[in-house]
């Protein structure tokens, strides 16, 4: 790559340490086509924050990629014919002859946008159907039909983000079991694009209603087989309050929303499916099995191993900022300690929200918790706030 961010065939590779733009910019200057596809097309049209997976169309084949970037890898073309990590991005990269598209499984999906021209692309005529959801025109979200893909859990998959990140609305259908299932990576990248959407609650209902959890997730499955307290829970059963939870997430000044935090909502209650009743305690032992089972979930689908230890902290320990206020410090500062605290705090406050506990309980524990904070700060306090001998 030369110093003014263009390339040539012959001016090395571009490191992993390189933006996505400038390999980008590199494969434009020597005449490759380059055009964001699919899901990263239309994040770039509806101005939504940047996932953490990126789709890149290309004329380029493997061996000129492979001159270009270093650290390429080769998931398998059902997922992609080319990947990179770039700064805690994944880039796939999808290789295509004589600058033909492939084909999209959904009409939504045809849009591009092309690097070289910075404009849009609209081959089957979309582009009035995202203007107007853009500009919020529609009174209901459009509806698309997947009858003819029963049996393809990619378009399953590819149907509920849709729905969970651009408001789409998807007929029910029902979901046929298929020899060859989606490989862990592929799980993985649909997931977390979900649960960083707007809306995880409708693409995961809808992953609900066609069978895919219960043939690929039964963890979450399970969660609709258990029902809760109608005191405290009257939507019914756990699936329903978990849905729920997502509603009270705060996105960040970007827009984002926190990995961390909608994993832990997702599988914080995964333990009540596997935990025993006694009498007028139910549910014991949840948190410590449902940690174990979000564990081995994560797991499965290939997730980093530093995710998965944050995830199970978060899961094991989501019941305990309910108790601050009434526990003794000696049980509670080397959890609080945690740099992880304040999204376990963020846990708690979606937990009530999505119940009709209210938030009382919330506030006076965080109180707790700010008393805590304030006191290590002071050198003539303990944690406890009693004053310290000088």
């Amino acid at each position: 790559m030369n110093e003014n961010g263009s390339g040539s065939e012959s001016s090395g590779k571009s490191s992993s340490e390189d933006s996505i733009e400038e390999i980008c910019s590199s494969l434009a200057a020597s005449g490759y086509s380059v055009k964001f596809r699919g899901f990263s097309a239309l994040d770039l049209y509806f101005r939504l924050p940047t996932l953490p997976f990126f789709w890149i169309e290309t004329n380029a084949d493997i061996a000129v990629l492979a001159r270009y970037i270093d650290n390429l890898r080769f998931p398998g073309v059902d997922i992609a014919d080319a990947a990179v990590e770039i700064a805690g991005r994944t880039c796939y990269f999808g290789c295509i002859e004589n600058d033909e598209r492939s084909e999209a499984s959904f009409p939504m999906l045809s849009l591009t946008y092309d690097w070289r021209t910075k404009r849009f692309q609209d081959p089957l005529g979309v582009y009035p159907l995202v203007r107007d959801l853009r500009d919020h025109k529609f009174e209901t979200a459009p509806k698309f039909n997947v009858q003819s893909q029963i049996g393809n859990s990619r378009v399953v998959m590819e149907a509920a983000l849709l729905l969970a990140r651009y408001c789409f609305s998807a007929e029910t259908f029902a979901f046929a079991k298929e020899q060859n299932p989606p490989r862990p990576e592929m799980q993985k990248m649909f997931l977390i694009c979900l649960i960083l959407s707007a809306r995880p609650e409708l693409g995961l209902e809808l992953l609900k209603r066609s069978g895919f959890l219960r043939e690929f997730w039964p963890e979450l499955a399970s969660l609709n087989d258990v029902d809760h307290s109608k005191e405290f829970h009257p939507e019914g059963n756990v699936w329903n309050h978990t849905l729920e939870t997502f509603r009270y997430r705060k996105p960040a000044a970007s827009g984002a929303f926190d990995l961390r935090l909608s994993l832990a909502l997702l599988l914080h209650d995964s333990g009540k499916p596997i935990s025993a009743s006694f009498a007028n305690r139910r549910f014991d032992g949840h948190a410590e099995l449902g940690a174990q089972a979000a564990a081995r979930f994560l797991e499965r689908l290939e997730f980093e191993p530093s995710l998965i230890q944050d995830i199970f902290y978060l899961v094991k320990n989501h019941m305990l900022p309910a108790a601050l206020k009434r526990l003794p410090l000696a049980k509670t500062a080397e959890i609080m300690a945690s740099p992880l605290f304040p999204t376990l705090m963020e846990l708690y406050r979606c937990d009530e929200s999505s119940s009709f506990k209210g938030l009382n309980d919330f506030y006076e524990n965080t109180a707790a918790y700010q008393a805590y904070l304030k006191n290590i700060k002071n050198p003539y306090r303990a944690n406890d706030g009693k004053k310290t001998a000088i």
